[in-house]
């Protein structure tokens, strides 16, 4: 599913992780962590092709990072769902629009079968009875939750989660980690960036940490 062979991480041209080596199979639950800066959220960028992988060899849902290029970014995202920690909803449009919009940004076609899709992302975050409501209606945790359900729309293979809790209060981060407890229960993988260690021990996963330009699994 993932796979990362003496990658170096760069911002411009700034080393920011060096010698990764990093395997996730498929139905893996995988977090990061590390501190403010240490590279996690530069990985991610690399894994959904923001930014290039300049060293090293790597592949992720059997797309060389090596080979990208910018008109199979598109195509890398389809397959990987990406939610971020401030839920990057369109304020002028509803729940149900947002959703709509990706589809058909992604080809589309057909009210019935947009209908059909979005219930069912809906009915997997449990925001059903929201698809009319405007993102500032709803609460933060409603919020990620339809984050979520945006990742689900292409049927991703693997989710990538950067901070996906860390604008929400405990109970709410609870909440999300349970919505994203049953998607892997389902066969799809995450790889998960959090620096939430209390959640870290109620949900135990194989853990990886970014730390002094290095990425090691945690024992």
């Amino acid at each position: 599913m993932l796979q990362l062979k003496d990658a170096s991480i760069f911002q411009r041209e700034s080393l920011i992780l060096s010698n990764v080596n990093l395997n996730i199979e498929k139905g893996d639950f995988n977090y990061i962590i590390g501190k403010t800066g240490s590279g996690k959220s530069s990985l991610m960028k690399t894994l959904y092709g923001d930014l290039p992988l300049q060293e090293g060899s790597g592949s992720v849902v059997d797309f060389d990072l090596n080979k990208l290029k910018e008109k199979d970014i598109p195509f890398l995202r389809r397959k990987l769902g990406i939610v971020f920690q401030d839920f990057k909803l369109l304020n002028d449009r509803s729940v149900y629009d947002n959703l709509m919009f990706v589809l058909k940004a992604t080809g589309w076609k057909g009210k019935t079968q947009i209908d059909v899709k979005i219930n069912d992302v809906l009915d997997k975050v449990s925001m059903k009875s929201k698809g009319f409501k405007m993102p500032y209606q709803l609460s933060g945790g409603e919020q990620q939750r339809v984050a979520i359900a945006r990742a689900l729309l292409n049927n991703p293979e693997m989710i990538l989660a950067d901070e996906p809790t860390g604008n929400l209060d405990p109970k709410t981060s609870i909440e999300i980690m349970n919505v994203l407890e049953d998607i892997n229960k389902t066969g799809i993988t995450i790889l998960m960036a959090t620096h939430d260690y209390a959640l870290i021990l109620k949900f135990p996963h194989k853990t990886i940490k970014c730390e002094a330009n290095k990425v090691f699994e945690v024992i």
